[in-house]
Order: structure tokens, then sequence, then C-alpha cells
């Protein structure tokens, strides 16, 4: 396991503070804020602690609502909204110098058997075929090197594949709004915990998803600064069990853009092609404005 796993695994174990309590610290983020990823992440742990093992997470929807301020602490606060026979319901506010930042409603579900089908997995080139992350920004000579060197940081602990080049690293024409993504965690999990691998895929959700709507417009985003945004809302569902230290493909596609939003769609599937989650997510993006006009 490497040492930025490690790092990560002790961000997303929260503090206990008072019953239905927790606090969280942040770790470094490719953007000056707090990462979106990580926050979904550790409410949805908040959320499990407070659930019977047996049942796992199903589903949650979440809110961004305000910057999260890397410097200081997060804390977690926990509604215990339903414990019906086969559903639990959860819902979590985030909380940063008195205000709410995040909004979190989370579902878990007993283990039922029923109708089983799902849509095929789409075709995509072997992950261990494809260039690592390391190797895809160093081969940018337009990305600034503290640019390199952040995104690098702030995605060490999962090791992360571009199927084609990501919008930083080809832009200035349109392109196909449909992106995929091989990725686990950058070593393998001691815990066998169904909460510790759909967190982890929670984390990663939010680090590609909106790269989709940046190619239909042929936008390099952030790492280039020909967009500003942020993460506004955030669904994922989780249909079948997966491992996030075995390769999952993330394959994401953008169905609209429009006053000032753009939206991601997106399947997760194992290797053996299992559809093991969906996720949508809405964001911010704006083109910014001369500042000379």
């Amino acid at each position: 396991m490497s040492q930025a796993l490690q790092e990560l695994l002790v961000v997303l174990d929260l503090v206990d503070l008072v019953v239905y309590n927790l606090r969280g610290r942040s770790r470094a983020s490719a953007v000056p804020r707090v990462f979106g990823g990580q926050v979904a992440a550790q409410a949805l742990v908040a959320a499990g602690r407070t659930v019977p093992a047996d049942r796992p997470a199903h589903s949650l929807h979440a809110y961004f609502l305000r910057t999260g301020d890397p410097g200081a602490p997060i804390v977690y606060t926990v509604d215990r909204i339903r414990d019906g026979r086969s559903f639990t319901t959860r819902r979590v506010v985030a909380v940063q110098h008195g205000k709410p930042i995040f909004h979190l409603s989370a579902s878990f579900q007993t283990y039922e058997e029923g109708l089983d089908h799902q849509a095929p997995m789409p075709p995509s080139p072997d992950p261990d075929a494809l260039p690592t992350s390391e190797e895809r920004l160093r081969g940018y000579p337009h990305l600034a090197p503290e640019i390199v060197h952040r995104y690098l940081g702030a995605r060490a602990a999962v090791d992360l594949r571009y199927v084609d080049d990501p919008p930083y690293g080809r832009f200035g024409e349109p392109r196909d709004p449909h992106s995929q993504v091989w990725f686990r965690t950058n070593g393998k999990l001691d815990s066998d915990d169904p909460l510790l691998h759909v967190v982890l895929a929670t984390y990663v959700s939010d680090m590609t998803l909106l790269d989709s709507v940046l190619l239909a417009h042929g936008r390099g985003g952030w790492a280039v600064g020909d967009v500003v945004g942020a993460s506004l809302d955030h669904a994922m569902w989780f249909h079948r069990p997966f491992r996030a230290d075995e390769w999952l493909l993330y394959d994401q596609q953008s169905p609209s853009a429009h006053g000032g939003r753009g939206l991601g769609q997106a399947r997760i599937y194992t290797r053996a092609g299992r559809l093991a989650v969906s996720v949508v997510q809405e964001g911010v993006v704006r083109v910014p404005r001369d500042r000379d006009a």
C-alpha cells in the first residue's frame, strides 16, 4: 500500500466527537479548496458509522453548498431519518466556520434476491496497457510544472489512467463528449468492508466526471484556466459489490450544458464487466470573462 493511500485512509477515518457528530480533516487538492470527493466520502463514512454492518449503502444524493476551507476541520452531523425493516436512511450536514458547506442523504439496504439485468460494458482497452497519470501529465509540455505537481500529489492515492487525452492534455477543438478512465487504489486494501470500497469509489467519482462537458467544447479545464467551476450536486447508486483496489472502468458522458452548468453521467464497471455504480453530477462550468472587455 502506498504512503499516499495510507494517508487518504487516515483522512477518511473520522474522529467521533459526541453521538452522531464526527470531525474530519482535509488533504491536498488539485485546486485551492477542499476536494468535493473528499467531503462526499467523509459524509458517507459518517452516515455509515450509524448503520448496521449488514446494510450496505445503495445510494447517495448530495449538494455542495459552499467552498470548503482546507485549513479548517469539518464537522459532520448525522440525522437518523429512518430505520426500517429493509432500508435505513441518514442525512448528513458538513459544517465549517459555523456554516453548512455540504449536505448528503444516503440510503442503506439489507441484501435481497430479486430481478437482475444490466447495461453491457462498453469496449475499452486493457488498463495495464495505458499510460499512468504521471506519464500522461509529464508528457504535456504546455502544463506548468506546479500544475503537474499539484495534480500528481492530489491523485497519488489512486492509480488513474485515461483511455484518451484528458481535456487539459488536448484542447482547442470540440471532441465527442465521452471519456473513459480506469482507476483503482494505489495499493491493496486490507479490509473487505463494503463501506470502505464504496467510500473510496465516491472519493474518486468527483475527479473526472465533468471532463466530458469540457471535451464537448474543446476546453482544457481548470489546469489551463479556460474555464472556472465547481461541483453543484452529486448522486450515486451502488448496484453490485466491487473492490476499489481492483480495476474499475469509469465510463462518462455529458448530455447537456446550459446556463453556466454542465451535466455528467457515468457508469462504473468491474474489469469482469459487472455494472457496479451509476453516477450523475452537475457542476458550474463558466468561461472566464475578458477582463479588458
